[in-house]
């Protein structure tokens, strides 16, 4: 894939972000969480523009060469490379949180199970558990933290409008499922994005979990 970028994007800066990038997909590809050549991870470059997968890779084989720019309405800056239809979802998290520079989307078996299994309540509520201290903003177990479910769609500016109408009515927003789909979450930079997923992954199983123990 040929990449030229913006003479205000150093080389440097961007090959950092697609390496940092690979490593995280190669990594989740190895646990599973991306089957199929599904989900799609980026990183803010600056104000303007994001790194993110091109569309259809296998994420447990990225390189450099399969990251590609976007600009913040999500269309291809300086390659004819083809980015993922939901890369609208990443820059609305860039365009909306100015301090978030890591967004990570995934498909794991429990984070399907779990899109579908609460989709008809529209939020999984997470509270009691220890782990959710690993979410930016929550020091206790005594925190509660509302997970929206959203329904699926194809048509991007549809799920776009539902997240913007959660976070419009003052709701706090960490992560999101889409029903039958995956999650969405974010971070500060990759390593705290990374901190969110894991813990959230963990955090869902759990109450998937007690579902079966309670039926």
């Amino acid at each position: 894939m040929s990449q030229v970028l913006p003479a205000t994007i150093p080389a440097k800066l961007f090959h950092e972000r697609a390496d940092a990038i690979a490593d995280a997909a190669r990594d989740l590809a190895q646990r599973g969480w991306t089957p199929a050549t599904s989900s799609n991870f980026s990183m803010r470059v600056d104000a303007a523009h994001a790194a993110i997968t091109v569309s259809g890779r296998d994420k447990g084989k990225l390189g450099r060469n399969d990251i590609m720019l976007v600009d913040m309405d999500g269309k291809a800056v300086g390659t004819d490379a083809r980015p993922s239809a939901e890369t609208e979802l990443h820059t609305q998290a860039y365009r909306r949180w100015p301090e978030v520079n890591a967004v990570l989307h995934t498909h794991s078996r429990t984070q399907s199970v779990a899109s579908r299994l609460f989709a008809k309540h529209g939020v999984i509520r997470l509270e009691g558990w220890e782990l959710q201290k690993a979410i930016r903003g929550h020091a206790t177990h005594e925190s509660v933290l509302d997970i929206p479910v959203f329904p699926n769609t194809q048509h991007m500016p549809e799920l776009v409008a539902r997240v913007d109408a959660w976070i419009d009515a003052g709701k706090p927003l960490h992560a999101y499922l889409i029903n039958g789909h995956g999650i969405y979450t974010w971070g500060h930079d990759m390593a705290e994005a990374r901190r969110h997923l894991e813990a959230l992954e963990f955090l869902l199983g759990c109450e998937l979990d007690l579902k079966r123990l309670n039926a």
